[in-house]
């Protein structure tokens, strides 16, 4: 019988197990076959509080588990596949074994959709970036793109013009999903320009972006035009389907819990990170989750006794 079983090794989960352990509680980690979430594919952070110089997303999650490790935590690199409430007891299976646990803190992320094309994927990390937030310093003085019609998208070229030179709204339809106001806040900055509609077919570059091949749905015209990097602004996926029916979701599907906390709809079960995270998405946000979820954990298991 585990006290406390958390879902997922990215700053949320690890943060949770660095808490839960200090708290004698011996989480176990499930860590998935691919640990750490979206973090990984950042080649540089340096943004997160602590680090003088930039540090790699694969070292900094390397440093949060070895702390967590020194505390007791322990680890599997198994994923959940479902949950059943037995009682005041949940059964999590991973395919390969069922564990009992008296506590399930989730921190399974939320995944940045990505564009359907191979050249995105050769070139992530490398010039096309999902978080205006973490990498628009890298740009600065650079032409960019941002990729969406939505008002993620209007805020992230917003924001990329206090860095980049020339900031290109690509979005794939004639009209956009965003708040007018969103809208007109982009219209009023002289260094946003609107390529609409446009698809991305290619992304050209060696080592790193230099320029994408746009195609107008349209007309099916081709042009090739120059950038250097390429701001994804399409959207997210909590990775949650596999809890649905547990705890209740929003119409997106991220976990709703209650204010100023990390409790679900379900006694028992904890949410931190970007599972719950509809606005931020960023590591220093998430690790602050993991530390509510754990002390949330403390306070409920000593309420069980």
């Amino acid at each position: 019988m585990e006290n406390v079983v958390i879902a997922g090794s990215g700053p949320a989960g690890l943060t949770a197990a660095i808490y839960t352990a200090r708290a004698d509680m011996t989480p176990l980690v499930l860590e998935g076959p691919i640990p750490g979430g979206q973090l990984i594919v950042s080649n540089e952070v340096e943004n997160y509080p602590g680090f003088t110089e930039p540090i790699s997303g694969i070292e900094l999650l390397e440093q949060f588990r070895k702390q967590a490790e020194r505390f007791g935590s322990r680890f599997k690199s198994e994923s959940v596949e479902k949950v059943k409430r037995r009682d005041d007891i949940f059964e999590v299976s991973t395919g390969s074994q069922t564990i009992t646990t008296r506590s399930l803190i989730i921190a399974t992320g939320a995944q940045a959709r990505r564009l359907p094309i191979p050249t995105e994927r050769k070139f992530y990390g490398k010039g096309v970036s999902g978080c205006a937030t973490c990498d628009g310093a890298f740009f600065r003085d650079k032409e960019i793109l941002v990729v969406g019609g939505g008002n993620t998208a209007m805020q992230d070229a917003v924001f990329l013009t206090r860095f980049a030179s020339k900031v290109t709204i690509v979005h794939r339809r004639d009209y956009l999903r965003a708040a007018v106001i969103e809208i007109e806040r982009a219209k009023k900055e002289p260094k946003i320009e609107w390529m609409i509609p446009r698809i991305v077919e290619e992304i050209l570059g060696n080592d790193s972006v230099t320029g994408t091949i746009l195609r107008n749905p349209q007309t099916n015209q081709e042009h090739r035009i120059q950038c250097d990097g390429i701001f994804v602004a399409i959207g997210h996926d909590p990775q949650t389907k596999i809890f649905n029916g547990l705890v209740k979701t929003d119409e997106n599907g991220f976990i709703q819990v209650e204010a100023g906390s990390t409790r679900t709809s379900m006694p028992g079960v904890f949410a931190c990170g970007d599972v719950r995270d509809l606005v931020y998405k960023q590591a220093v946000v998430a690790a602050g989750h993991g530390c509510m979820a754990a002390i949330d954990v403390k306070h409920y298991l000593e309420r069980k006794g």
